[in-house]
């Protein structure tokens, strides 16, 4: 189980959490968010892929932060359209041609799974989120047994207010059918002493754990 760490902000807590060695790390590019950034990555070991997260942007505007960060995958946090999905998944190509897209989809009592199917062609992966009055970061968990119903091929990342508090929740999740695709733990505001600024002992407690049972239940 691979695990991205979202809302870097600071380039002296970037290096500290890339110590760590997380698969991904997110910047967050949409500016009424708290967690906006705008500043300069330090050089960070080659396995850690760089999210950039975009709301409802322009394809230019994300062309241009591909080229500027040298990112990895891009995250769709707005009402994007498979057209639109599908044109900058292409041009992105040409800069990176490994670069993921990953779609990101808010749930909270339940789900209209049907949604997916136009997009499972054009994304490399699903996010799945908790549903609230912002776009991402409202640090509350959404009742992942919705996902048992996951009718999908497309690996997904599980997101929405994950902390320390939902380790033993999220081993018992791992255990279950609904985890088969769970790419990904992607963990945001619920390790962070400012927005921003994540807490480096609390993600080793997290990331630990993580890998622990990763390497225990390895085929």
């Amino acid at each position: 189980m691979k695990v991205k760490v979202c809302g870097m902000k600071y380039s002296e807590n970037m290096e500290q959490v890339a110590a760590l060695r997380p698969d991904y790390l997110g910047f967050i590019f949409w500016k009424p968010s708290k967690r906006y950034f705008e500043g300069v990555i330090p050089d960070l070991p080659k396995n850690i892929k760089k999210v950039g997260v975009f709301v409802d942007a322009s394809q230019e505007e994300i062309l241009q932060k591909i080229k500027q960060y040298q990112l990895s995958a891009i995250q769709l946090h707005g009402k994007e359209d498979v057209m639109y999905c599908r044109q900058l998944h292409s041009d992105a190509k040409g800069i990176n041609p490994k670069i993921s897209l990953i779609k990101v989809f808010s749930i909270k009592n339940e789900f209209n799974f049907d949604l997916l199917k136009e997009f499972e062609s054009v994304c490399d992966y699903f996010l799945f989120d908790t549903k609230g009055e912002l776009p991402g970061g409202n640090g509350y968990v959404f009742n992942w047994e919705i996902l048992k119903n996951y009718p999908s091929k497309t690996p997904y990342f599980l997101s929405g207010g994950i902390g320390l508090e939902e380790t033993d929740k999220l081993l018992e999740f791992f255990g279950s059918p609904a985890s088969e695709l769970c790419h990904a733990i992607d963990v945001n505001s619920k390790f962070e002493t400012a927005p921003g600024v994540k807490n480096k002992e609390m993600l080793v407690t997290f990331m630990n754990t993580i890998r622990q049972y990763t390497n225990t239940n390895k085929n």
